[in-house]
């Protein structure tokens, strides 16, 4: 099969290919047991590849080791640090042969709930499809196997110790190293990356008075307000409009323009990259991007698709300003930017508060979670 998942192709053609690797059942695979923090429902899972404790320690180690890179240089956690909410403190990532790609990492945590992956492909909708792209793609090169599928598989089929974490993971396999089983790994170790115990979860949901300072407090009351509209795209449990868990009816998929670039007085992106219009054609859908998650906001600058915001302040300045093009431009708003991003005055004194509020994001406990560390620096 030929391999070319670049940044203007969908997977949808791959998806029945994908499927076809596993023969069956998960057999006598423990199944796994959710530990959800108070106020999170079950995520949703596709159902040809339910949850087994096996497949999320095979995820987990295959998710640390370089040999999913050609070269051997890079891992999935190269560019998706634990420490920072798995993501990675540049701009826009590297990957393995040095090709520097256009977009800036986005962060895992709480990956199993979103509706859609990456900053602007709706056809991306589970992770066993997304993780085809940094193995497989070629615009840009992320880990480097394109084309070369079974180099890979003959790779991990060598590791005796590997291979059969492949079998227990997936009992029934035709085949235990697979494409298929290898992605279906990856898969299942995400979606247990849950981060649900931040000072304002324990305040929200575990009604501890406490746990947020009167500053935090404050800006929260700022953040949810209409004055600023925060909320609006960065909603419910996981601050994320775009949320899918095992209870939605029908999952949506916003994209929104946030105004950060108006090159040409009609709201034209850079050329080097459009938004969802890229993959639509829609005039309309110039410059939208799909809306990430806070949490952990505060570790995983910088921010924006293309990192060009360095820290937090930044992108309240952004958003104060009714946009980027507005700010820079001297009072030239897009048109085609979101009406939600209409500009607002804050106080020297209310902007630290609302930077205080997404501070309590934060889940340290998260950030430091074993359970999600390399299994090889483990004693």
């Amino acid at each position: 099969m030929a391999w070319r998942v670049g940044r203007r192709a969908g997977v949808l053609a791959v998806l029945a290919w994908l499927g076809a690797g596993c023969g069956g059942k998960d057999g006598e695979a423990e199944r796994y047991v959710w530990k959800l923090p108070t106020g999170f429902p079950t995520p949703r899972v596709p159902a040809d590849n339910p949850m087994t404790e096996e497949k999320v320690q095979l995820g987990r180690r295959l998710f640390f080791d370089v040999r999913l890179s050609r070269n051997e240089t890079q891992s999935c956690a190269s560019c998706h640090d634990p420490a920072r909410a798995f993501t990675e403190p540049l701009m826009t990532s590297q990957g393995s042969t040095g090709e520097t790609h256009r977009r800036n990492s986005q962060g895992l945590a709480n990956v199993a709930y979103a509706t859609s992956l990456t900053w602007a492909n709706p056809s991306l909708t589970t992770l066993e499809a997304q993780a085809l792209v940094p193995l497989f793609g070629k615009e840009p090169v992320e880990l480097g196997f394109g084309d070369r599928e079974e180099e890979l598989l003959g790779r991990l089929r060598a590791v005796p110790e590997l291979e059969a974490e492949f079998q227990r993971a997936f009992p029934e396999a035709v085949e235990p190293v697979s494409v298929a089983t290898l992605t279906r790994a990856l898969a299942s170790f995400q979606r247990t990356l849950i981060s649900g115990n931040s000072a304002y979860d324990r305040y929200v949901y575990g009604n501890d008075v406490e746990a947020m300072t009167r500053q935090q407090k404050r800006g929260m009351e700022l953040f949810f307000s209409e004055r600023l509209e925060c909320d609006h795209c960065h909603s419910g449990f996981n601050f994320q409009d775009a949320t899918v868990h095992e209870t939605t009816s029908e999952p949506i998929f916003p994209y929104h323009n946030t105004g950060l670039y108006n090159v040409d007085g009609q709201g034209a992106y850079p050329a080097k990259d459009p938004g969802l219009i890229e993959l639509t054609g829609r005039p309309e859908d110039m410059g939208r991007f799909r809306a990430p998650s806070l949490r952990n906001v505060a570790v995983t600058g910088p921010y924006m698709h293309d990192g060009s915001l360095a820290t937090l302040s930044d992108v309240l300045d952004h958003y104060a300003a009714g946009g980027h093009a507005r700010r820079v431009r001297g009072g030239e708003a897009s048109p085609l930017q979101s009406g939600f991003v209409r500009g607002f005055t804050l106080t020297a004194e209310e902007k630290e508060d609302v930077l205080a509020f997404l501070e309590s994001l934060t889940d340290t406990e998260f950030l430091t979670d074993p359970r999600f560390s390399d299994p090889s620096s483990v004693p």
